[in-house]
């Protein structure tokens, strides 16, 4: 009886690796994702970060990554204080803030 435990035993630990090799897939999946904004963002700021280090790097990456990407309120309230946009009635106000709102 006691030999049947043990082979009982050895089998259960031996098939525990098998079991736990089978989710090595899920890691995998990961990487067919899309990276996120914040990803893209991270690797903009790497980019734009080389030839800096130390203190002066780890400062650039914070105003970086903390920089929030204009709302197109925001754009609007800029393209209507400039002078020109004042200046402009019509048409070519209308071209101006067009061309104002893509840049």
């Amino acid at each position: 009886m006691n030999k049947l435990l043990i082979t009982a035993a050895l089998a259960a630990a031996c098939a525990l690796p098998v079991q736990a090799n089978t989710h090595k897939e899920a890691p995998d999946m990961a990487q067919d994702k899309a990276p996120t904004a914040q990803q893209n963002k991270m690797t903009q700021c790497n980019k734009d970060a080389e030839g800096k280090t130390g203190d002066e790097r780890k400062a650039f990456m914070k105003t970086c990554l903390a920089a929030k990407k204009p709302t197109q309120q925001d754009k609007m309230k800029t393209c209507n204080a400039d002078p020109k946009a004042k200046e402009l009635k019509g048409d070519e106000r209308k071209a101006f803030m067009k061309s104002c709102l893509s840049a």
